[in-house]
Parts: structure tokens; C-alpha cells; sequence
């Protein structure tokens, strides 16, 4: 609907239960009453039972707090929604003082200033895109523009082939969008995109000099201790994985549900201008798989809005939940690209805030406007409700998004 709230300015909101399949099912399991600090309790997939933290300000407030432990969690048998552990050196595993040592290395890199000379790179790749787009006689968007481009975009910041592609995407795809049924497969798969990126690190592979994986391995020593291999692993994987495939998940979420709300593409298709604070309404409400952060660990007692977190407690801040708490965003279940207060938790917050928050934005907000420009009258080719999707342990989306203009 299109609410006019003066004669030059018009607002477009449009509600979520409109756009059909964004949510997922949870990922735990409610159980009854409510820990000893009064909060409500889940059990996670690992069996453990945890405190679901599901208010804004308590989520910002956890999130926030450096004292919540993440490297206690990934161990064997530990609190967690994965079905294995993951190498201890991944930033989402460490916990102050490594983690602060190893962010800081990478922080001038991954921000908003940083990755601006990416944007000639995206608009490039999707020059090629589009063109493939035009050439089809039944026009995939997903499989033609979305699928290849985080991936493209991202092998050119890091300097490495995009012929590579063929070879790692495969498995970096099972890691991020396995359901978690076939752990061997899970693991092999994880395993090779590890050695993958060793290689790289290692000058077994060939990368750019003018890369980011090349610029890592020369500046290593400007941190004490320098960066060890493993560590230097540690901090591309997350980009090799997340920089594809969890920045294609919100990218292709965002575009299927513009495509199923005709009011706010139109808007965006009349206002331009509109697009970096309608990207940030739909990274609100979109959920970027189905768990919104990892489980951590109270190391103190922590008095809450809702509670109180006791020591000890294994604690899942749910900022899925926190995106739409009434108390933080007015009618939480609109799209409102003119909404204005408090940001959105998508990315998390505090020292464990997406290191790829800011690619993230420049790649969707880059994409959105171009489709805008160039295909106005894009609308979706099929039932929304039929489209099939990916649905693993972490990611969810659309793997099909048939077209018309």
C-alpha cells in the first residue's frame, strides 16, 4: 500500500506475510519454564539446553559483551546448532585477546572505505551478467546474475583465479547449505576448501599481488605475535564462505522479495536514491538462514531487561527475533524503507559484527540499483510460493527466480 504523507512525499510499506517462504523454521526447540534468571529456555540441536535472549535490548546488550564466550562452545559435545566443531582459529570460534588481534588486521580491509574500490570490480562483473541475462530465452535470475556474483566479485578481492571457481565452490556450497544429515560428506567437503585456501596461503596456489590473500601473507608480521598460517587460514576462510555464499543468501532473498511486493520495487524504480536505506529494511527483516548468531557462554552474571543471565549459562541471542521486536522497530512485520531508529542486528554487533557487513551492502545495494535501471518492469515469472529452495544447517534461499520485463 501506498500511504501519502504530504503532497511531495510518499512512503511504501508492505507486509512481510506477503512474501511467501522467507522464514524458516527454527532451528531449536522451545521447552517449558524458565531458567533460573527468569529467561525463556530452548534445547539446540546438540541436545544442550540454552537461554533465548529474543528482545532487542537484551540481544544488543549480550551481543555486545566481550566477557560471552564463543571458544568454550566449539568443542566435542559442545552447545551448538552444527552437527561438528569447526577449526579454533575462525574468528566466529576465538575470544578476546586473540580475536581482537586477529580483527584488527583485517578491520581496514573489510570497511565501508575499504571495499569502495571494489565497486568498478561489481559493476563490471555485472555488466557480463546482465548481458548473459538479456541472451536467455528463459531468463533465470538466480542462476544467470545472482548465483555467480558474490563469488566473481569476491575472487577478484582476494586476487585469486576465478577459474578456481569450478574447483572450490562446490564444496564451499556443501559447507554453507548442508543439511547436516551427512557429516562425512559435510567434513570432506570442508576440508578441501580448507586445503584450498592453505594452498593459497602457502604460495602453493598463484593469487595476485595485488590481492587481499597476497597482502595478508606481507603484512602477517604487523601484529605480535605475526599471524601463523593457520590463522591467516583461519581469517580468508571466512571470506572464501561467507563472502559467497551468505552474501548470496540475503542478495537473492532481497530480490525475491521485491519481486513479491510490486510496491517497493516501483519505489525503488522511481527513487534510486531510496536504495541504501531499502537494503537495510530488508536486511532487518530477512533472515539470513536459520540461526541468526552462535551460541556462547556467560562467563559472569548479567542482568537483563527480560532476566537475568547466570554464569554459566549457555546463551543464544536470537537478533531474528531482535529485528522485529515492537519495542525497537514500530510494526516490526513491514517493509518500510523510510523507517528510521534503531539498526538492525543482521550482522550482529560488538567483536563479533560480520567482518563482510560492509561487501555485503555494496554488492546489494550495487545490484538492487542496476536491476532498477535497467529492468523496470522486472516481475517475477512463476508462483512464488513453487520456487524451490536450498534449505541447509545455516543458509536458506531461493536456487530459482524465473523472469520477465
Amino acid at each position: 500500500m501506498d500511504l501519502s504523507t504530504s503532497a511531495t512525499t510518499v512512503t511504501t510499506v508492505f507486509p512481510l506475510a506477503g512474501v511467501p517462504r522467507l522464514d524458516a523454521p527454527p532451528a531449536y526447540t522451545p521447552r517449558p519454564g524458565r531458567s533460573s534468571g527468569g529467561l525463556p529456555l530452548i534445547t539446540l540441536p546438540s541436545g544442550h539446553t540454552a537461554v533465548h535472549l529474543t528482545r532487542y535490548a537484551d540481544v544488543h546488550k549480550v551481543l555486545a559483551d566481550p566477557t560471552f564466550a564463543r571458544a568454550e562452545t566449539n568443542v566435542d559435545d559442545g552447545p551448538s546448532f552444527l552437527p561438528t566443531t569447526m577449526p579454533p582459529e575462525l574468528l566466529l570460534n576465538l575470544d578476546t585477546p586473540d580475536h581482537a588481534r586477529m580483527r584488527g588486521f583485517v578491520t581496514a580491509d573489510y570497511s565501508s572505505a575499504g571495499v569502495e574500490r571494489l565497486r568498478p570490480t561489481a559493476d563490471a562483473v555485472i555488466d557480463e551478467l546482465f548481458a548473459a541475462l538479456r541472451a536467455e530465452d528463459r531468463p533465470d535470475l538466480f542462476r544467470t546474475v545472482l548465483d555467480p556474483l558474490p563469488v566473481t566479485v569476491n575472487c577478484h578481492f582476494l586476487g585469486i583465479p576465478v577459474e578456481d571457481i569450478a574447483y572450490f565452490r562446490p564444496f564451499s556450497r556443501t559447507v554453507q547449505i548442508a543439511s547436516g544429515d551427512d557429516v562425512p560428506t559435510l567434513l570432506d567437503h570442508f576440508w578441501k576448501v580448507y586445503g584450498y585456501v592453505t594452498d593459497l596461503v602457502t604460495g602453493a596456489r598463484p593469487t595476485r599481488a595485488d590481492g587481499l590473500v597476497a597482502r595478508f601473507v606481507a603484512a602477517r608480521g604487523t601484529v605480535e605475535p605475526a599471524l601463523s598460517d593457520k590463522e591467516l587460514v583461519g581469517l580468508l576462510l571466512g571470506s572464501v564462505l561467507g563472502a559467497d555464499q551468505n552474501i548470496l543468501s540475503v542478495l537473492t532473498k532481497a530480490v525475491y522479495t521485491l519481486l513479491c511486493a510490486p510496491p517497493l520495487w516501483r519505489r525503488l524504480v522511481d527513487d534510486p536514491d531510496v536504495a541504501p536505506r531499502l537494503v537495510e529494511e530488508l536486511t532487518r527483516v530477512i533472515p539470513l538462514g536459520t540461526i541468526s548468531t552462535f551460541p556462547r557462554v556467560a562467563t559472569r552474571d548479567l542482568e537483563l531487561a527480560e532476566g537475568a543471565v547466570r554464569t554459566g549459562d549457555i546463551v543464544y541471542a536470537d537478533a531474528f527475533a531482535a529485528n522485529r521486536d515492537p519495542d525497537a522497530f514500530p510494526d516490526p512485520e513491514v517493509i518500510d524503507p523510510d523507517r528510521k531508529g534503531r539498526r538492525h542486528l543482521q550482522f550482529g554487533y560488538g567483536m563479533h559484527h560480520c567482518m563482510g557487513a560492509a561487501l555485503s551492502r555494496l554488492e546489494i545495494t550495487t545490484l538492487l540499483t542496476r536491476l532498477a535501471r535497467e529492468f523496470p518492469g522486472l516481475t517475477l515469472d512463476a508462483d512464488p510460493a513453487a520456487l524451490p529452495w536450498d534449505h541447509g544447517t545455516l543458509l536458506r534461499r531461493p536456487v530459482a527466480l524465473p523472469v520477465r520485463w
